[in-house]
């Protein structure tokens, strides 16, 4: 008896109306990126496994899909670490290359390897697959793709504000309500000095992260188990309580604790003049100052970006930030760059909770062409040769079957038109055309449906 087939988790296959809603979204993104002047560039599937570790933290670490060596990978091993089941020390030697993890240390990759063919500031994006060992749940594949867009070799707080744009745009034009988080990695810096714990930067922003997914007593939970004192922690709690205050309050409260700590002021001033920009620009969606956002990524900096849907309850369905020596890890230090990637899959969760995907999107086929089989099948065949070189997608049904299933056919795939071109029609010069959503048929010149299509 045959396997039955499957797919691992946390990947999926797309049917043809899934893959017309998705690039309903890369589309609409993609446009958006390059209405603000971004180029588009790809870079491969798997990296080295040197250029992936160690840039995402111990977490991340563990989240990479590793790649076995090709042939016998176990030749040449030391055998007690087998025996001795180190996984860890093993990994170096079975595997040299990793499926990426994200798109942006890959992008700090390219970047340096192309440092003498590119112009700074470098504007790109990039809508690409990126693969996470992770546990599978609603809005969390282990397959997914993101859609980056990156400006490297520049400083300017401008950039922060391009980006900020750009995510208003882009869920202006998917009609997505949302809320804009932001944050500074120099402000959370500054609040880890203030609480008497520095050196806990890390472990603190990695818990904070994950203050919306587990709540507060999980988070306190876990930075004690970090090695984090509850005295620094009861010096953390007031601030993670002023999430009521407008963005101007939050700031003017905070410089009450990191005043004389010059890190977390330099993110106070970064985060008031971003907002002194925003006030300038007609943003659609609410920008908002988080102080428990963190995002977890170790290469972050300086702002910080995170994006929920206010009408779906689902996680980040955007994030980003300013990371300033990313490319340093590559032998290129000093280039500062900020960026923010689109989560496509949970955005596509989204519309189709709210019902926002448009109506005629699998409408790619504008015309069906009836096969009647012999000359007749010759001639459609002409016909469909036509309407293409106008511009017209058309199909010719392959097979010689009954009308009414062609007809069926084509109310399945929802293609408004339906051509006959029977032995009649083609003596005359005259095709019958119908319209299957009014249920009205004409009989027209070749030349009149090719006006008459292209109009509609």
């Amino acid at each position: 008896m045959a396997q039955k087939p499957s797919i691992p988790k946390g990947t999926r296959d797309f049917s043809a109306t899934e893959m017309a809603r998705r690039n309903y979204i890369f589309d609409t993104i993609s446009q958006v990126y390059k209405l603000f002047g971004f180029q588009q560039i790809e870079t491969p599937a798997m990296e080295n496994l040197s250029t992936l570790m160690g840039k995402y933290g111990e977490e991340g670490d563990k989240l990479l899909f590793k790649i076995l060596n090709s042939g016998d990978f176990l030749s040449g091993i030391d055998r007690t670490k087998i025996q001795d089941i180190q996984s860890q020390k093993l990994t170096s030697d079975i595997s040299e290359k990793g499926l990426r993890y994200d798109l942006t240390v890959p992008f700090a990759r390219y970047v340096v390897m192309h440092r003498n063919e590119i112009q700074f500031p470098f504007k790109r994006f990039q809508i690409q697959p990126v693969w996470r060992a992770d546990r599978p749940q609603k809005g969390r594949y282990r397959e997914f793709y993101q859609c980056d867009a990156d400006i490297i070799g520049s400083q300017s707080l401008l950039n922060e504000i391009e980006l900020i744009q750009m995510i208003d745009e882009v869920f202006k034009r998917l009609n997505i309500n949302v809320v804009i988080k932001i944050n500074n990695r120099k402000i959370l810096a500054g609040i880890a000095e203030y609480i008497g714990a520095p050196e806990h930067l890390i472990a603190i922003t990695v818990a904070l992260d994950k203050l919306d997914k587990i709540g507060e007593e999980a988070v306190i939970n876990e930075m004690i188990a970090n090695g984090i004192s509850t005295s620094s922690i009861e010096k953390l709690k007031p601030l993670l309580k002023v999430q009521n205050q407008n963005n101007a309050d939050k700031l003017e409260y905070l410089k009450q604790f990191l005043l004389g700590l010059p890190i977390g002021m330099k993110g106070i001033e970064e985060m008031e003049e971003i907002f002194a920009f925003a006030e300038t620009i007609k943003l659609q969606n609410k920008i908002q100052l988080d102080l428990t956002l963190a995002r977890g990524l170790n290469y972050y900096t300086g702002a910080i970006f995170e994006v929920a849907a206010l009408d779906v309850k689902m996680g980040s369905i955007c994030g980003g930030g300013r990371y300033d020596n990313l490319t340093g890890i590559f032998g290129m230090p000093d280039v500062s760059g900020v960026g923010i990637s689109f989560g496509a899959d949970r955005i596509y969760d989204v519309l189709l909770e709210l019902d926002g995907f448009p109506k005629n999107q699998m409408q790619n086929t504008s015309i069906l062409i009836v096969n009647f089989g012999g000359s007749e099948a010759i001639q459609a065949m002409s016909i469909a040769t036509a309407l293409r070189n106008a511009g017209i997608s058309c199909m010719l049904f392959p097979e010689t079957i009954k009308i009414a299933k062609q007809f069926n056919f084509a109310n399945v795939l929802q293609i408004p038109y339906v051509l006959i071109a029977g032995s009649n029609e083609v003596e005359t010069g005259k095709l019958n055309l119908k319209d299957m959503n009014q249920g009205t048929q004409e009989l027209l010149f070749i030349d009149q449906i090719i006006e008459k299509l292209q109009n509609h």
